[in-house]
């Protein structure tokens, strides 16, 4: 559901310290997406006119990062002091100038960039209360834990409206015994919220301009007031490193369970894991401890094996993959073709049927369908300066234990030796061989058995002697004559 003229304030300006780290907060990764990323994607189910994202002055990255998405409508604002929630949303004004929101009809949703949980679902749910006649001018989110701790609370007259939102700070002890509490996110009429927050005070305990204070001024005007509820573990905020991984956790069962329930086939669910952009199709069958980073897409009907890693790939239709396969960023596995145990792509593409069965590196490279890679082939495609292709054509045979030095092309049918070194082109439907030639010594093996068993009793016999020049010429000679 879109709500018609919304506009978005990410709050995004905290430092974390937490986090002990000096990344910014919002910029640390849950199943390969930062924080940040997950509030803006879930915020982009709502199609908002205008997302603002409200950082400190000392964020570049944050920045940059905002202004590396391709959706022209987010944008940063700058909270130049520390002062609060409402203070933060108060910067975001100016951002949303051209907009129809604090000085038209349109609405605005607040949310925090440390929430990564945070679901299109839940937001759409909470705007669908502004969509009614009788919709109260301001709407929180609230939640109920098992521990309420230190979140704010909710206090709730006997029709429901919201009174107040007090911080667990200024909280009375019967204030503090209220199970309802907020989750941060808020949704108001665009004007209504901006004359409020121009009336914010600091008479609270931090001494800051507190968002949540806008009810207890709201109420008092006269302005209608509400609340909705979300699922705890979604409104989870990220201040540490244990948090992130509890967040992680969760997105993780999250992923699995849309997995299975898309037709996914999980051998150990616990031991896969996910990115947040991972894409199987149905009839995949995942072993036990597979990892897949960012921009996997993979195909129906697909095995992969245990133990894989696999990022930035895409593996089509009836694939099998592994076990102990590694396929890094730009490797496209096509329809029907294998990697086997211990073979690690980059920038490579395998036509359908293609085979890599065993312990080789691919890197920058076009293998053509139905080709076969043996054991031990290495692409040697950086020189030290730079990255060079290597061409394998359709249906050639690559014999085990060879190095294809690029740029190199090997021609359709064509077969290359095992343990040849290829340095020049091979043409269609030829034979190569790039090694040195072999050489036999009749009786050798066994002169030289014979002469360390003498020397051995040598040792033995003559321990502490010196040899003389004449025993340095004989041992010169029986190393010529071997």
């Amino acid at each position: 559901m879109t709500l018609s003229k919304l506009a978005v304030v990410v709050l995004a300006a905290g430092q974390g310290t937490r986090m002990k780290s000096t990344r910014p907060k919002v910029l640390h990764q849950v199943a390969g997406r930062t924080m940040l990323d997950h509030v803006l994607e879930a915020v982009a189910g709502l199609e908002p006119e205008r997302v603002v994202v409200v950082i400190a002055p000392d964020m570049p990255a944050v920045a940059k990062a905002v202004a590396a998405r391709p959706d022209g409508r987010v944008r940063t604002a700058i909270q130049d002091r520390q002062l609060g929630t409402g203070h933060a949303v108060a910067c975001a004004k100016n951002a949303l100038t051209g907009y129809h929101g604090p000085d038209g009809s349109g609405d605005v949703l607040v949310v925090f960039g440390d929430t990564p949980l945070l679901t299109s679902a839940t937001l759409t749910a909470l705007c669908a209360r502004r969509q009614a006649a009788d919709a109260p001018d301001l709407l929180g989110l609230a939640f109920e834990p098992a521990d309420p701790a230190q979140y704010g609370r909710f206090v709730l007259d006997d029709n429901g409206q919201v009174l107040r939102i007090v911080e667990y700070p200024d909280a009375s002890p019967a204030e503090r015994a209220i199970g309802l509490c907020n989750a941060g996110v808020l949704l108001g009429n665009g004007p209504v919220l901006f004359s409020l927050i121009e009336r914010l005070g600091t008479d609270n305990a931090k001494g800051e301009y507190y968002l949540t204070d806008l009810f207890a001024l709201a109420s008092t005007a006269g302005h209608r007031t509400g609340v909705g509820e979300a699922d705890p573990a979604e409104v989870l905020g990220i201040n540490s490193r244990a948090e992130l991984a509890a967040a992680e956790a969760v997105l993780q069962r999250r992923l699995r369970a849309e997995a299975m329930a898309d037709g996914v086939t999980l051998v150990d669910p616990a031991t896969t894991w996910f990115s947040a952009d991972t894409r199987l199709g149905r009839d995949v069958t995942v072993q036990p401890n597979v990892f897949f980073g960012p921009g996997v897409v993979v195909g129906d009907d697909v095995e992969i094996r245990a133990f894989c890693h696999l990022e930035g790939a895409t593996v089509e239709t009836g694939a099998v993959i592994g076990p102990y396969a590694r396929l890094r960023p730009g490797t496209v596995v096509g329809a029907g073709a294998r990697i086997g145990n211990f073979v690690e792509t980059k920038n490579t593409v395998l036509g359908p049927g293609a085979k890599a069965n065993h312990l080789t590196y691919l890197g920058d490279a076009q293998v053509g369908a139905k080709a076969n890679v043996g054991a031990g082939t290495i692409t040697c495609n950086y020189d030290g300066f730079g990255k060079h292709l290597t061409s394998i054509g359709e249906g050639a045979f690559i014999g085990s234990n060879t190095a294809l030095v690029a740029p190199v092309r090997i021609g359709k049918g064509a077969i290359v030796g095992a343990g040849s070194t290829i340095t020049e082109d091979v043409a269609a439907d030829a034979l190569a061989v790039g090694r040195g030639p072999q050489k036999a010594h009749p009786g050798a093996a066994k002169r030289f058995r014979q002469r360390r068993e003498s020397v051995g009793t040598g040792q033995k016999a003559g321990a502490g002697k010196k040899k003389g020049s004449s025993g340095k010429k004989k041992a010169l000679k029986r190393r010529k004559d071997g």
